[in-house]
């Protein structure tokens, strides 16, 4: 029985692995044939013992492990950097040897979100799993994955639609699914249009303002412009968008340092100062993207900013274009 390595966005690596499940027969194996383990809470030799088991009274042992390669990342700046990242591969090495030997009855799951190329527990698996990195799509695919996700939820989308929602919620493909459902239930059979997704989408504000200051800080200033303006639209004064955007670059300040102090989920909220998994989930991705220098950088020119709209010297919508505007960080 093969073993597979599925990594990358967390919607499509969660579905991946469902259907893996489903294609070898697992989603029918009796409970006591069934494991799941967390990578940072089991050994070595329980995950072992698990996989070279034959099967109590069935066909199929299944064995999914969720997180096993995040713990060989080698982050800089934090505790562990990459000798702690190869230790960990070391400690995983004999699995890695193990997994061509394993009975034809067990099926090794691994699932993992967004790796370096460089990660060694990837380099040891590589060879002995079948692997797929699955990314999240992005410009026209992300365009065309809205759409078809519709079509498969019995849903026309128009292009102003699709791309309306591409703008506020990006390629959080876990809230896309989720608002489709909505949109697709709400328009009831007609086409979904831009207004449906303005009336329906929940989180739009804060969706806005996540996308807005990845548009910044990447330099798309276009995408940027188009998204404040939105904001703007619906009745919010330059200052309110301008704190909301101070609050979203304190929040990515405070999720890389608890990226670096590797903080479980529950901390990462008391962290953050907030119980909404949705804005864990976008700020520490939005994090994982962008450096502490860039951050730092834009984190600095919006209290420029704020300081100038105070003292009268700029308009204040002047004041948010130029901030927009300005978005290569002088290295």
């Amino acid at each position: 029985m093969p073993a597979h390595l599925v990594y990358g966005d967390s919607f499509l690596v969660r579905r991946r692995m469902a259907a893996l499940e489903a294609e070898h027969g697992a989603d029918a194996v009796m409970e006591a044939n069934r494991h799941r383990f967390q990578g940072n809470q089991v050994s070595p030799q329980e995950l072992l013992g698990a996989c070279q088991a034959i099967p109590f009274l069935d066909s199929l042992r299944l064995v999914v492990v969720d997180g096993l390669l995040s713990i060989a990342e080698s982050r800089s700046g934090g505790g562990r950097g990459r000798r702690g990242s190869n230790n960990a591969a070391d400690a995983w090495q004999a699995l890695g040897e193990a997994i061509p030997g394993m009975p034809d009855t067990t099926l090794l799951l691994l699932s993992d979100g967004a790796l370096n190329a460089n990660n060694p527990l990837l380099r040891t698996f590589r060879p002995v799993c079948n692997v797929e990195e699955l990314a999240a799509p992005r410009g026209e695919q992300l365009a065309r994955w809205i759409k078809e996700t519709a079509g498969a939820k019995g849903a026309a989308i128009n292009p102003a639609a699709i791309r309306s929602m591409a703008d506020l919620v990006g390629s959080d493909l876990w809230t896309l699914d989720q608002e489709l459902e909505k949109l697709s239930l709400y328009a009831a059979g007609r086409e979904i249009g831009e207004q449906d997704v303005r009336l329906m989408v929940s989180q739009v504000r804060e969706a806005s303002i996540f996308e807005a200051v990845d548009a910044m800080i990447d330099g798309r200033s276009q995408v940027a412009l188009r998204l404040l303006a939105q904001l703007r639209d619906d009745g919010r004064e330059p200052q309110y968008i301008i704190a909301m955007v101070e609050r979203q670059l304190r929040l990515l300040a405070l999720a890389q340092d608890s990226i670096e102090r590797r903080l479980p989920q529950n901390e990462l909220k008391r962290a953050l100062g907030t119980s909404s998994d949705f804005v864990v989930r976008k700020t520490m991705d939005q994090a994982r993207r962008h450096s502490k220098q860039d951050i730092a950088w834009r984190y600095d020119r919006l209290l420029e900013a704020d300081l100038s709209i105070k003292q009268g010297r700029v308009d204040p919508d002047l004041a948010l274009e130029l901030l927009v505007g300005d978005s290569t960080p002088r290295r």
